[in-house]
């Protein structure tokens, strides 16, 4: 495992040892990866950094990658691990696909990918970054023997992006909570243990080549998804449900003021919460409720101290508490409900 110490990396780790499996983890010590694995120290963006592993006569079967950021560094482990590893798993990204993308539900693992991307390149962006990460992965260990996990929305126990963590811990406070409409607008994501799960299973079946992985169309909607975060916060919340076209108004931005949240009938929408997952659902893979996904983050999150982790490289997600009140007082967003057409802008 490179990396293994936070949110998938470590979903994985934790999966991979409760199956008996013999575990080695690559990472650079800034946190503790889960008892019982075997530690190499390294940074990869540093010179040498992958001395440890190139000095160690470890074999394995799987190698599981979540690098994020240049893809020379997924090119120099993966030739480094050619010949001493059976198979190379690279946890990607739905958003190596190019933009806008073809009509929901027609575009699968084949549809067309971002350009510009290369295997040995520097740091340039997210999308290029995670499909140069492909690329590398593929030249080292072939299109047969490289796993490419284009992963949608992940949320679950351990999560330092901060996207349910933030919802949690808005509804925790209590109060008139803007809820994004509509209530029963459909969302995809896949927990984060269920992804960790599939990848393993993968492993042992020996797949290769790119799946999209999230959970299935209509998996949970928005309104399922904040019900069960007042449930499992036991807060004295109340959902104000509040037509697209108010916080649209508002200036507010989907997915990062709202975190997991965008308007349905667009591009955007289309690209994050219809997506084809079928080739992944013939392969095994099944996703927990997500009530399920929500009382582990809680529970993880209240273990912790209340405070989620946050990676440095992603910005805090969540809006502004002014912002809200200001929306809420004059959207007249109604508990429970999603504004009638006509009223509040909708």
């Amino acid at each position: 495992m490179l990396g293994g110490t936070e949110f998938a990396g470590r979903a994985v780790v934790e999966a991979a040892l409760e199956r008996g499996w013999e575990v080695t983890v690559l990472h650079r010590g800034r946190h503790r990866p889960p008892p019982g694995v075997r530690a190499l120290h390294g940074d990869r963006t540093a010179p040498g950094g992958l001395g440890a592993l190139a000095a160690d006569a470890g074999t394995w079967d799987a190698a599981v990658d979540t690098w994020s950021a240049a893809p020379r560094a997924v090119l120099e482990a993966a030739r480094l691990l050619r010949g001493r590893t059976g198979r190379y798993v690279y946890l990607s990204s739905r958003s190596v696909y190019a933009w806008p993308r073809p009509s929901a539900g027609g575009a699968g693992e084949d549809g067309p990918l971002v350009e510009g991307a290369a295997a040995d390149a520097g740091g340039t962006d997210y999308p290029r970054d995670k499909r140069g990460g492909e690329l590398a992965a593929v030249e080292a260990f072939g299109e047969r023997d490289a796993l490419l996990v284009r992963a949608g929305l992940i949320l679950g126990p351990y999560e330092n992006v901060g996207r349910l963590p933030w919802w949690l811990t808005r509804i925790a406070r209590g109060g008139p909570v803007l809820a994004p409409g509509p209530r029963d607008l459909a969302v995809q994501f896949i927990d984060v243990r269920d992804l960790a799960a599939w990848i393993l299973g993968a492993v042992e079946r020996h797949s290769g080549g790119p799946y999209d992985l999230t959970g299935p169309p209509g998996h949970t909607t928005m309104g399922e998804l904040l019900e069960a975060c007042v449930r499992v916060t036991g807060a004295d919340a109340e959902l104000r449900w509040t037509a697209p076209e108010v916080v649209a108004q508002a200036g507010i931005e989907p997915w990062t003021q709202l975190p997991v949240w965008v308007p349905p009938g667009g591009e955007l929408y289309d690209s994050v919460h219809r997506t084809d997952v079928s080739r992944a659902l013939a392969a095994g893979l099944v996703c927990r409720p997500a009530g399920e996904t929500v009382a582990d983050t809680w529970r993880w999150l209240t273990r912790i101290g209340g405070t989620a982790p946050q990676r440095p490289d992603r910005a805090a997600p969540g809006l502004d508490p002014e912002l809200e009140a200001r929306v809420l007082t004059g959207a007249g967003g109604v508990p429970g409900t999603t504004p009638r057409p006509g009223a509040s802008g909708q």
